[in-house]
Order: C-alpha cells, then structure tokens, then sequence
C-alpha cells in the first residue's frame, strides 16, 4: 500500500520506517525540508529495536506535500494537536476521493481538520480517524535515527464520519493490524491518553522540572500520589464517556501499568528503562503542555461542561497550568465552543459526528 507520512518528529520518523519494512511504499514530507538531508544522505532512516540496528530505506522523502500525498491510500499524521490545520490548509489542494487521514493520536483533530478543508473548499472525499496514542513509544536518537521501544497492540479508533467507519478502518488495518473500532470520532478522541498521563506529570512535578536539567517524569516523577490524581483524572475522562452512551473498553489508565489490556500492554517499565524519557522539559513549550493541556485537557473539560459531567480534578489541572503559562487554556481553540459544536444538542452532536459536516 502506498503510504505517507506526514511529519518530522519521533512518531513520523518510527511510522516511515517501520512501514517500509512492513513492505509499504511510503513517502515522507515534513515541513522543515532542509532537516531532511540526513536521511537522504545516509539512503533511509536507522532504525532500532529490539532485533538490533539497520537502515531503512523509503520511496521519497520530500518538503513537497503534493508529491508525498499524491496517490497514497493511507496518510499518516503523526504530528502534534497545534500543527494539524496548518497542516490541512497545506494538503486541501491535494487530496483525493477515497484517501484515509489518520491521526494517532487526534485530540478532536478528525473534525478540527474536516472543518478546515471544508471551509478551505476542499471537494475530495476524505475520511479521519483517530485512536488514543502513537503506535509506537519511540524517541530520535539522531536527524535521521529512530528507536522504538515497543509497538502498540491496540489501537481503538473513530472515524469521521462514522458512517465510513468500515471502509476507514480496513484501509488502516493494512498498515495497522491493532486498529480496533471505537465509534466515531468523539469517542476515538476521548480515548487519547496523553490528555490523562501527561497534565499531572507536568504540573505537580512542576518544581524538580524548573529545577533539574533533566528528569524523568515516568520514573522518579510517577510517584503514588501523583498516580492517585492519574487515575481520578481518568475516571472523570471515563465518566464523560458513558454519560455520551459510549461503550466499554474504555481502556482505563490503571492499565497502562499493569496489564496488555491496555494500548502498549505492560510496557511502563520498558518505558522507564529506555532512558529515553529522562528529559529536559520546559513548562511553557513542551509538547506535554501546549499540547496535551492546551488542546487535550481543555477539549476534555469542554466536553464535561456540555455533557454535564462533573470534572474538578481535569479543570482545577487547566486552571493551574493555565497559572504556569500565563495562559487561559479554556479559551483554547480545541473546545467545543471554539469548534461550534457547543451549540448543538446530543441528537445534532450524534447526526454530525456520523454523517459529516453535512449532517
């Protein structure tokens, strides 16, 4: 299958290359064209694993979007929440009836970005979709080395519009045998884990993070009571679920540590052992806030609002990063209220997420 890839950061680069070892013909575009020379030069991407180190080659490699997208059946989008509509704007003259864009993970984006190729006049006839992680736990060790500590099992997805869930999910499947369906695009974007993991990891590790050069927040950061905030962050994350109707698994946070029930199984330890998540974080930058409090936490306490659903732990967490940053995040432009779905009722909310922008 012709795949691309879109993205220059640790997701993309693990995509590109563990898809061309699968036998995929898959292409590469990240924004920034000039960083790629480094994979060009060397022939592909290295990767590294658990069967060792080797070089991967790709079909292109390429700053041109209309190139790389050109013919694909599937187009990964591997890239962070902020950089999706810039992303959709460039793509709307390029896209093609019947193509599948799937964002892993999405925080909404399936519909953030259908509504932005809509209003851009975009005619092709896409599908979104969206599931709850990257398959992969992966991190650069290098401009154009990647290193994958484990590969998702599974991997719950909703599609936008529902109604094309069928079609969406089996062109992934190709690529992705873990893909498993979780309804539509709502429910495959309150599956997304980073919006649970990551807030409480960076606001109550707040002071080691100012203070130390580097510091793991998965190990010496992941302390019991900081875990205890986790997991009733995520039963308010679960709790929004069943009051929209959505059906188990919800595939709960407590499993991330302790059972293969989960997306990447029992793989915390791994995680912690890699070293590759023993980092510097900068509070108002990393991608853990501008992204999975700015986009993820506050479309999370969005939706609790609209549902009414009860979520003090998600929004006293985007009120104090909001403190952090100088930055009030309900005002973000991943809420529902920003997106014009508060409006609408269940029933309108339902039609829409299941038959399109038309419904």
């Amino acid at each position: 299958m012709r795949v691309a890839v879109l993205g220059g950061g640790h997701g993309a680069y693990a995509a590109a290359a563990d898809l061309a070892e699968q036998g995929h013909a898959v292409r590469l575009w990240r924004r920034d064209a000039p960083s790629l020379a480094p994979l060009l030069e060397q022939g592909g991407i290295a990767l590294k694993d658990h069967r060792g180190r080797r070089l991967i080659g790709i079909e292109k490699a390429s700053g041109a979007i209309g190139e790389v997208v050109e013919g694909a059946e599937l187009i990964l989008l591997p890239i962070p929440a902020f950089a999706q509509i810039d992303i959709a704007r460039a793509l709307a003259p390029h896209l093609e009836d019947g193509q599948v864009l799937f964002l892993p993970p999405g925080s909404f984006g399936a519909y953030a970005m259908a509504a932005e190729l809509h209003q851009a006049g975009c005619q092709a006839a896409v599908l979104f979709a969206e599931t709850g992680t990257l398959p992969y736990l992966a991190r650069k060790h290098g401009p154009a080395e990647i290193a994958i500590t484990t590969r998702a099992t599974r991997l719950p997805t909703g599609v936008f519009p529902a109604r094309a869930a069928p079609r969406a999910l089996a062109v992934i499947a190709k690529a992705y045998p873990a893909v498993e369906p979780a309804g539509d695009a709502l429910s495959g974007a309150l599956m997304n884990a980073g919006p649970i993991i990551h807030p409480p990891l960076i606001v109550m590790n707040a002071g080691p993070l100012e203070h130390f050069e580097r510091w793991d927040i998965h190990n010496e950061g992941t302390q019991p009571s900081i875990r205890r905030v986790t997991d009733a962050l995520d039963a308010e994350r679960i709790a929004v679920r069943v009051a929209l109707g959505y059906a188990a698994p919800h595939f709960p946070l407590s499993d991330h540590y302790t059972s293969d029930r989960w997306m990447y199984g029992n793989v915390h330890d791994k995680l912690v052992e890699s070293g590759d998540w023993r980092e510097h974080i900068d509070l108002t930058t990393h991608r853990y806030m501008v992204e999975d409090v700015a986009y993820g936490l506050a479309f999370l306490v969005s939706v609790a609002d609209w549902a009414r659903v009860k979520a003090p732990v998600a929004s006293g967490l985007l009120a104090i990063a909001s403190a952090v940053t100088g930055r009030d995040f309900r005002q973000g432009p991943r809420t529902l209220e920003a997106l014009g779905l508060a409006k609408l009722d269940r029933e309108a909310l339902r039609r829409r997420l299941d038959q399109g922008l038309a419904g």
